[in-house]
């Protein structure tokens, strides 16, 4: 479809001028004389981009500008005027207006910045529906942490709803970074001990001796450094819930004191002889295979059946490619808050980039990735080149990412830059791979570094 443009100028010369040229370049063109039948276009047609001229009757163009920036603010307006007037172009300009043009008007210069200011609009309409999404999808659901629309993340939140009122065990599966302690916290909150001690134990950061120590606690004397008794964490969240985070890791005797509390409900701190009772809902999770882990011997098979009554497998971000864009505006919101930044959104070519990317460290990775974007980005729109070069350069492995909604002009820009970057730079070679022109390619770059 193409672009509508509304010229409004009471120069009849003017306005058929500025109509055929934008008709020549492929847009439509809609002409009015006046601010107030421009108005009633607006209303009535809709545009995707304004030039008005600033002195008309009956309405002027900075009535006009007024009207539009109040009721449509994401539609572009430029403003049109004579030498005599640049006072009231910059007081148009503070007021909403995108640029101003002087007449009689450079038409390279009105192409360029037509279609700069097209594109960045498109961006910012993509980043306000991304944003708007987000807010949809946090409203229709409990989950406010968990961020995701793929069937796979609704299906594992219904899992949770479903799970979470129980008593039963949970084991918790997936690659490092996918967020299995956000999925442990959904659970507790959904669960009727929710009120409840909550403990959560990291069981790799801890060696053997440590650990059990930690988790059951110990007497004094029972080792060198235990000079009064100690609370373990089964004991602090009796009642309520205990998270064992990486539960791969811990070792044979551990494991098997462990199983007896899932069993009996009942264990002894270290060093002591009295049996302490307990109630506790335990929630594991792991980023290995268990089972190969049972069969190299080193996790108990009784312990596993223990802990996996009901299991729950987070996805990999790479199999849930449709929540990178909301989870991407989710940390952009909140880092931009943190760092008291005003950040619109996401340029087309960082979003490509970052679609194409496979995001090996899942969540945590594109969490990182975001807050060192929102750090060092020095406009109001996240560019390719503020993205870890990891990420910038993974559309460059000879497949070009267009997303869909993309304008033509704007797709016509990601496979030039997608094919210069995939040819390290080599215009020439570039024109060849495209079957155009080398001079055609010089000019495209040309105007997009305007």
């Amino acid at each position: 479809m193409k672009r509508r443009i509304l010229i409004v100028d009471d120069e009849l010369n003017i306005r058929t001028g500025l109509a055929a040229a934008v008709e020549s370049e492929g847009y439509e063109s809609v002409c009015a004389e006046n601010g107030k039948e421009a108005w009633e276009i607006v209303q009535k047609q809709g545009a995707d981009l304004i030039i008005t001229d600033l002195r008309m009757p009956v309405m002027s163009g900075a009535e006009l500008l007024k009207k539009v920036y109040s009721s449509y603010p994401t539609l572009p307006v430029v403003v049109l005027t004579g030498h005599g007037s640049i006072e009231d172009a910059v007081q148009a300009m503070q007021n909403g207006a995108v640029d101003f043009l002087t007449k009689p008007v450079n038409l390279d210069h009105l192409f360029v910045l037509i279609k700069k200011t097209l594109r960045s609009r498109d961006i910012e309409e993509k980043n306000l529906e991304l944003q708007k999404e987000l807010e949809r999808l946090k409203n229709q659901t409990s989950f406010t942490k968990i961020i995701g629309k793929s069937t796979k993340v609704q299906a594992l939140l219904d899992t949770i709803t479903q799970v979470a009122p129980t008593k039963a065990s949970v084991l918790i599966t997936g690659e490092s970074g996918v967020g299995k302690e956000l999925v442990a916290d959904a659970i507790v909150s959904f669960s009727d001990r929710k009120d409840k001690p909550f403990v959560k134990v990291h069981c790799a950061a801890l060696n053997s001796n440590l650990l059990e120590s930690e988790l059951f606690g110990h007497v004094k004397g029972a080792f060198t450094g235990a000079v009064t008794d100690k609370k373990g964490r089964f004991e602090q969240a009796d009642g309520g819930t205990i998270f064992l985070d990486e539960i791969g890791e811990i070792d044979k005797s551990t494991q098997i004191k462990l199983l007896r509390v899932l069993q009996e409900h009942e264990f002894e701190k270290v060093g002591g002889e009295k049996t302490i009772k307990t109630d506790v809902r335990v929630i594991a999770a792991t980023n290995r295979d268990l089972e190969k882990e049972i069969k190299e011997g080193n996790f108990r098979e009784d312990l596993y059946y223990r802990l996996n009554v009901v299991r729950l497998n987070v996805p990999p971000l790479r199999e849930r490619k449709e929540d990178v864009f909301l989870l991407a505006t989710h940390f952009l919101q909140k880092f931009c808050e943190e760092n008291n930044k005003k950040i619109e959104g996401f340029s087309n070519e960082a979003m490509s980039a970052i679609n194409s990317y496979s995001w090996p460290g899942n969540i945590r990775e594109l969490r990182n990735c975001i807050e060192s974007a929102v750090v060092m980005c020095r406009n109001n729109i996240i560019g390719i080149e503020d993205l870890p070069p990891a990420v910038s350069s993974a559309g460059n492995a000879g497949n070009i990412i267009i997303p869909v909604g993309t304008p033509m002009d704007e797709a016509e820009k990601l496979i030039i830059l997608g094919t210069l970057s995939y040819c390290k730079g080599n215009k020439s070679k570039t024109a060849d791979v495209l079957k155009l022109g080398r001079k055609t390619v010089l000019r495209k770059l040309s105007e997009y570094e305007n």
